[in-house]
């Protein structure tokens, strides 16, 4: 087994995500994955095509045959495409409605590696009891869609939601870690951005940080930062961030 080159991705070729990737010469893709092939895509032999664990396992082959709703893929080689460095962790503060799915959608494109949902002071979202459950599946369903989007080997984690002290405490374990916000002095651009190692941001809700947050998250050794003279909203700030991180950092 190889490890992936860096034009890997370059072909567009469509990827498929399997709970596992057995040995053998020939997989078989089926299930949601299978129909969405065979009805929406309407791949036929010959086509390329790729098929992933979701944990960097991937397989690069060319269709065999389509019918139903299954794909048979035959295996061309094998991949175990290491994960990307340095590590990005996005601390997305709940927002309203689909804004929550949709900041997960534009940071697993722009190469989020884990998503941890936090409970702000002034977040109007609240995941109470069952809508925990509800929430979470909501956010994992668009990184795993939002990943096969981007042609990625790697599903990013989507974490149970944290308080503000739990976030606090997982900054103890990162290299960097950034606060976003409006009133900061040092702009990002100013920034020494490790090439390793693993890089924590801090998005706010709608309603902005409570200076006690602020106060809270600089003790815990992070940095308030502001990307520009704009305003972000909660929903794309992650995204925003991502992509200049991805600049400096992973896309050379």
């Amino acid at each position: 087994m190889s490890q992936a080159p860096d034009a890997l991705a370059a072909d567009g070729a469509p990827l498929f995500l399997l709970d596992e990737l057995p040995d053998g010469d020939v997989l078989t893709v089926d299930g949601a994955e299978g129909r969405h092939a065979v009805d929406v895509l309407r791949l036929g032999a010959g086509e390329r095509v790729r098929v992933s664990d979701g944990q960097g396992l991937l397989v690069e082959g060319s269709v065999l045959a389509a019918a139903g709703s299954a794909l048979q893929v035959q295996v061309l080689t094998r991949h175990d495409v290491p994960a990307p460095q340095p590590e990005f962790v996005l601390v997305q503060a709940l927002p309203k409605g689909d804004r929550g799915p949709l900041a997960v959608d534009l940071a697993t494109e722009l190469g989020v590696d884990r998503i941890v949902p936090w409970t702000a002071a002034r977040c109007v979202t609240r995941w109470r009891d069952d809508r925990i459950d509800k929430g979470l599946a909501k956010w994992r369903s668009a990184a795993r869609a939002a990943t096969k989007q981007a042609r990625r080997p790697r599903v990013p984690e989507v974490t149970e939601p944290m308080s503000t002290r739990q976030v606090c405490g997982m900054l103890a374990d990162v290299d960097l870690a950034l606060v976003l916000h409006e009133q900061a002095r040092q702009p990002f651009a100013q920034l020494e951005v490790p090439a390793t190692g693993s890089i924590a941001v801090i998005v706010g809700p709608e309603g902005g940080l409570t200076d006690g947050e602020v106060v809270a998250f600089r003790a815990a050794g992070a940095q308030s930062v502001r990307l520009g003279a704009e305003v972000l909203r909660t929903s794309t700030a992650g995204a925003a961030v991502l992509a200049a991180l991805s600049a400096r950092t992973r896309w050379r």
